[in-house]
């Protein structure tokens, strides 16, 4: 069982006067000797997560707004890690699979081996134009990208020089002359809705965040549906040769009931100011609330519990980002679900 958190940035992140300071002042210089303040609470935040026994952090990408962008923050914050790994989230449509792997590489030494990749097909034109890039509207072309692009970083990371003709990509012999930390290349993170997008990530990711329905009504229909997306995805990596890992994305908060570890959350959520955007909070947080990690931390553990046991071994947690926050998920979540070496209860049991 492993255990996630976002960096916190301005597309991901909501409840943080840290993340509403920085994007309110991005448009002015800083004060002399400041640092971003959506800087300090990543720093501050990812460090103790490092330090609670958190396992990925996922470093979103959005170049279009206030967002410091994902390699750079990565480098920064992985530099002044021990254990915690950097998932990057990386656009096709936006970078070449040559200068990607090449950053990544990069990243990997750097971290002494613990950066993976979040694959996103992007959707939003409006950005990929403005930096350079380029969304693919047809579903085919955009998916068939994605694939060549991942073969492309596996071939480069594994040897050199290394030719692929695709009908995307055409490159000759190329050479990357750095190789990856480790002997096994880096995991590929994905998640896509649509048939052609699930067979792009049973063709090719390692990792696939889950898909539920997002209408649920109850804990019981979001594992419905949970296990169904598991049991086709299942299906459809068996028929390229292929097993896929299984992840999250829970929102998580405690409390003496479910109700008050609700209305605790809301608060924490709630916009404050006149530009309140309460479609935004629905957005990001809503259908993450719906998974049943918000209640007592008995009721948030059996949860997580019974998700593992359905096969999901990475939770990707949403919260607002504070120390204290990390430090509670700490004590309540990963040290009770863990035994002395870091594998789940139920994993420890089975050994014996």
């Amino acid at each position: 069982m492993q255990f996630g958190l976002y960096a916190p940035l301005p597309h991901v992140t909501v409840g943080s006067p840290e993340i509403d300071a920085s994007v309110v002042g991005a448009l002015s210089p800083l004060p002399d000797g400041a640092v971003d303040p959506a800087y300090a609470l990543t720093r501050d935040v990812l460090l103790a997560a490092d330090r609670a026994g958190f396992d990925i952090i996922l470093f979103a990408e959005r170049h279009l707004g206030a967002d410091l962008e994902a390699w750079v923050l990565a480098s920064a914050i992985a530099a002044q890690t021990e254990r915690i790994k950097a998932m990057i989230a990386v656009h096709p449509g936006l970078w070449h699979p040559m200068m990607v792997a090449k950053m990544a590489t990069t990243l990997d030494r750097i971290a002494k081996g613990r950066m993976v990749i979040n694959l996103v097909t992007g959707w939003n034109v409006e950005e990929h134009r403005m930096f350079g890039g380029d969304v693919l509207l047809g579903s085919e072309e955009r998916y068939k990208r994605a694939e060549e692009f991942v073969d492309i970083l596996r071939g480069v990371w594994r040897e050199t020089p290394f030719t692929h003709k695709g009908e995307i990509f055409d490159i000759e012999a190329t050479e990357l002359r750095l190789k990856p930390a480790t002997a096994s290349p880096p995991d590929i993170f994905t998640a896509s809705r649509s048939p052609r997008g699930l067979d792009m990530v049973a063709r090719c990711g390692d990792w696939w965040f889950l898909d539920y329905n997002k209408d649920a009504t109850s804990i019981e229909e979001v594992m419905d549906g949970l296990r169904h997306s598991i049991a086709t995805m299942n299906e459809r990596a068996a028929r390229f040769g292929r097993k896929m890992r299984y992840a999250l994305n829970p929102f998580i908060a405690f409390g003496e009931t479910r109700e008050s570890a609700a209305e605790n959350a809301l608060k924490l959520l709630t916009p404050r100011g006149p530009n309140v955007d309460m479609r935004k909070l629905q957005s990001r947080v809503g259908p993450a609330m719906k998974t049943g990690c918000v209640g007592t931390p008995d009721q948030v553990r059996a949860q997580l519990r019974a998700y593992y046991d359905m096969g999901i071994e990475f939770f990707l947690l949403k919260f607002v980002p504070t120390v204290s926050a990390v430090e509670e998920i700490r004590d309540e979540v990963i040290t009770p679900l863990r035994g002395s070496r870091g594998a789940p209860k139920r994993a420890i049991a089975e050994a014996h």
